[in-house]
């Protein structure tokens, strides 16, 4: 199956899968491959009653609410993802970006190899990344990242989470914290590093997202 066909079964079905569930899908998906993920990039992903809960300041009921819905979407995407395209999901991130109503959906295969290759300037946004996750939590024991295209940057981390997060996270308090933690990390990487200027691109879109209980994390740049 060539890389076009994967792209227009993989839209058709997610668009219809996001619809039953949410009520109302996005206006686009988008799907980008590459060997180490697959990326849904979601475009004007909003209802009624999430913009209404946004408008209130409401934004822990709207992540809570997508939560739910998106841990029972999940395991049907990864079943059409493994039996019909014959992909292997090892781990899931997802992130909205509420500013324009767009998110992101991220599968990423396996089996874990070994790093990805080189590209220009990748050691010097690893140090960035590695210096502005240890502002809010501590530096990672590992980290790698890749052009999923030309307009978007995987990052990957493992061992980032500190053992206050932790406690948090034992207490039943893990919404609060990624919620939070969302909005501080997008904040630093925003202010405390020079990724536009390092690759030349102007960023359109930043995500985030965590896998507490493998203690691994992602981020996406989207560029102009």
């Amino acid at each position: 199956m060539n890389a076009k066909s994967i792209i227009t079964q993989a839209t058709s079905y997610t668009t219809k899968l996001l619809r039953n569930r949410f009520g109302k899908g996005p206006e686009s998906v988008s799907i980008h491959l590459c060997k180490n993920c697959v990326v849904f990039h979601l475009k004007n992903f909003i209802s009624p009653v999430e913009k209404f809960l946004i408008s209130q300041e409401e934004e822990q009921a709207f992540r809570y609410t997508r939560d739910l819905i998106m841990k029972s979407l999940l395991p049907e995407l990864r079943s059409f993802l493994q039996h019909q395209l014959y992909m292997d999901v090892i781990d899931w991130y997802y992130d909205w970006g509420l500013h324009h109503a767009s998110g992101v959906i991220v599968a990423l295969l396996g089996p874990e190899t070994s790093p990805a290759p080189d590209y220009k300037h990748k050691q010097i946004i690893h140090q960035q990344i590695i210096q502005t996750t240890n502002a809010l939590q501590k530096p990672p024991e590992y980290i790698d990242s890749w052009w999923v295209n030309t307009r978007m940057l995987f990052i990957f981390r493992r061992g980032t989470t500190i053992l206050l997060e932790k406690e948090f996270i034992a207490l039943g308090y893990e919404q609060m914290l990624r919620v939070t933690k969302d909005k501080l990390e997008k904040r630093l990487l925003e202010k405390q590093t020079t990724i536009e200027q390092i690759v030349g691109k102007k960023i359109a879109d930043l995500y985030v997202d965590w896998n507490f209980e493998k203690d691994h994390s992602m981020i996406i740049y989207l560029f102009i």
